[in-house]
């Protein structure tokens, strides 16, 4: 995969669908993606998304790829590469591995509080910890309600660190008729951060 790939991450906040659909949206637009997860997150996928996830590396493609309902997943899904939780032999753990861009969607408040205090304990925070330290572009989703001082806290950390907080809100002003509408409202966001052309949601005013 070439350098300019994009990093998204699933954590064990409630929303995966946001996840399913922006690595969807993401390799539909022809970019290359490097999927983590977390152990949370595996659990969550199932539960909402009647998704379950075993294994790493192809088994994690493969059981993404059945998931989706696009036409040309077969082509798609080539684009998609797994990396395991505690894989630190991977690209994605070092500052020369190339990746500069990365999405956290959705993120866990536990995420949240372990990327802004650079801990690092598993590959996910290293990874948003390289980004961060190579002047990347770090888009965080957090999902979680009513929010804490913690909380609220580590976000204005990581918003001064450079960090896009983009919460999982959509917003009803685009009339969404169903709820992969309001999930689309909040992927199309995330697209346009990292200045990808999407015809999902019009801007306002069109």
């Amino acid at each position: 995969m070439s350098g300019t790939g994009i990093i998204l991450a699933l954590t064990g906040a409630s929303g995966a669908i946001y996840g399913l659909r922006l690595a969807e949206t993401l390799l539909a637009a022809g970019e290359d993606v490097d999927l983590l997860l977390s152990t949370a997150s595996r659990t969550v996928l199932a539960q909402e998304c009647g998704l379950n996830v075993q294994g790493d590396g192809d088994a994690v493609v493969a059981a993404f790829r059945g998931h989706s309902v696009h036409p040309e997943a077969d082509i798609l899904y080539r684009r998609l590469r797994h990396h395991g939780i505690l894989d630190w032999h991977s690209g994605l753990a070092s500052g020369s591995g190339g990746r500069r861009r990365m999405v956290i969607c959705p993120c866990s408040m536990g995420t949240t509080a372990a990327v802004a205090m650079g801990l690092s304990d598993n590959l996910i925070e290293r990874a948003a910890d390289v980004v961060i330290k190579e002047r990347g572009l770090l888009i965080v989703v957090p999902r979680e309600t009513p929010l804490s001082v913690i909380h609220l806290e580590n976000m204005l950390r990581l918003a001064r660190l450079g960090v896009i907080l983009l919460p999982a809100s959509p917003g009803f002003y685009q009339g969404p008729q169903n709820v992969l509408d309001l999930v689309d409202f909040i992927v199309a966001r995330v697209l346009d951060q990292l200045g990808l052309s999407q015809q999902i949601l019009q801007p306002w005013g069109k």
